[in-house]
Formats: structure tokens, C-alpha cells, sequence
């Protein structure tokens, strides 16, 4: 099956295209940039302009794979739009990834894990994880005040893409895995373990994940 990937959430962003089955297998056939700001005008002729590379048509698309959330408010509503309307034209189950358990993944770490992205101001996003080799059980996803996010980390493996948040952990005497940033190719696989479990949303069911601060700073997802 031809999967494409999508991930719009940051300053810059990417799309994928790789062949998946059977199982969890999946082939990366390519990956190609999307340059930060130009997300509306360059993603649709870049995912046509990868099929056509590749000898391709949309037709030949069997899943999708996008990051929901959390990052660029603009960026992820782009991404999802564009993954909304080929998957309900085309007919096709939607993985939605969120991009701080694809963090999460990437480390590599058994156990609890929390992943931890830079929010701006001040802030950090925050996912929660228990890793083990039956998959990842989400905890819960957060955000909290730069000073305030270790706090939930006691007892976990930290895992960061930003280098201030992993010398912030290291100095709490935490442990660390300090790793890139995923990209859609991760994102393709990712996605691709969740449509092997059923783990599906519908176009109209597609949204932003909007991680907002925790409840313990008397604030609710969203705000």
C-alpha cells in the first residue's frame, strides 16, 4: 500500500511517500521538504509533483498519515486540510500522529517516558508515555510553564529534540535522549503501526490536537 505522509507543525515541514505492509513494515520511497511560510501555496503541488516522480497518482494513494498537533497553529490547519480532502475524495483511513509521541518513539527508551517540545513563550509541551514492546499507552499530553514541566518527568527517560530542555533535565538529574526532531518519514511509519491497529479517524473527524497548560495550573486543554 502507498502511504502518505504529511507533517506541517513546525517552521518547516516535510511530506513522504512510502510502501507499508505487510504488518508494520513500511519503505520509505521518498521524503521531500516544505519550506516554513509557504505551507498553503507549495504542499499541494509538492505531494503532486512526489507522485508524479515516482510514477504515481493520487488514485494510488491507500492511507494517510498527518500530524495533528501540537505546533504551528497555521502549519497544522494547512496539513489537515489538504489530508481531509484527499482522504474523503479518495475514500481512505487517516492515521492522525501526534508529534510528541513520534518523539516519544524515537528515543528508543522502555518505560515511562515524557517528551518534551519548546511551546514558546515560556512554555513546553508535554507528552507522557508508558513505552514497552507491545506499543505506547498514552498518558497524557500537556503543556506547562518552562520552570514547572520537569515536575512531571520524575521517574521517566526524557526525550527532546531542544537542547536547552535536555540540559534543563540533565541538570535534575534526570535521564536523557536527546534526538532529532522526527519528520514525515517517521510520521509514516507511525502511522502506518496505527492503521494496522485499527487506529483510524475519519476526514470529518480529523482535527488539531491543541495541547494546552495542565489542569494543575488551573488551566483546560485548549485555552
Amino acid at each position: 500500500m502507498i502511504l502518505l505522509a504529511v507533517d506541517t507543525s513546525g517552521k518547516h515541514g516535510s511530506i513522504a511517500l512510502a510502501r507499508c505492509g505487510p504488518e508494520d513494515a513500511c519503505e520509505i520511497i521518498e521524503m521531500a521538504a516544505l519550506t516554513g511560510g509557504t505551507f498553503s501555496a507549495e504542499l499541494v503541488p509538492q505531494i503532486a509533483a512526489l507522485l508524479d516522480k515516482h510514477g504515481f497518482s493520487k488514485t494510488d494513494i491507500g492511507a494517510f498519515a498527518v500530524v495533528s498537533g501540537p505546533g504551528s497553529f497555521t502549519g497544522l490547519r494547512i496539513g489537515l486540510a489538504v489530508i481531509k480532502a484527499l482522504a474523503e475524495v479518495l475514500a481512505k483511513p487517516i492515521a492522525a500522529v501526534s508529534l510528541l509521541e513520534a518523539l516519544a518513539y524515537a528515543g528508543q527508551s522502555q518505560g515511562k517516558v515524557v517528551a518534551g517540545l519548546d511551546a514558546g513563550r515560556n512554555e513546553v509541551f508535554v507528552g507522557e508515555y508508558e513505552v514497552g514492546s507491545a506499543g505506547t499507552r498514552f498518558i497524557r499530553e500537556s503543556s506547562f510553564a518552562r520552570d514547572a514541566w520537569l515536575e512531571s518527568a520524575s521517574g521517566a527517560v526524557v526525550v527532546t529534540s531542544d537542547n536547552n530542555l535536555a540540559e534543563a533535565a540533565r541538570a535534575r538529574g534526570l535521564k536523557v535522549a536527546e534526538v532529532a526532531r522526527p519528520h514525515s518519514d517517521a510520521i509514516a511509519k507511525l502511522g502506518w503501526s496505527k492503521i494496522v491497529a485499527a487506529e483510524t479517524v475519519s476526514a470529518e473527524a480529523l482535527e488539531v490536537n491543541y495541547t494546552g497548560r495542565s489542569e494543575a495550573e488551573l488551566f483546560v486543554k485548549g485555552s
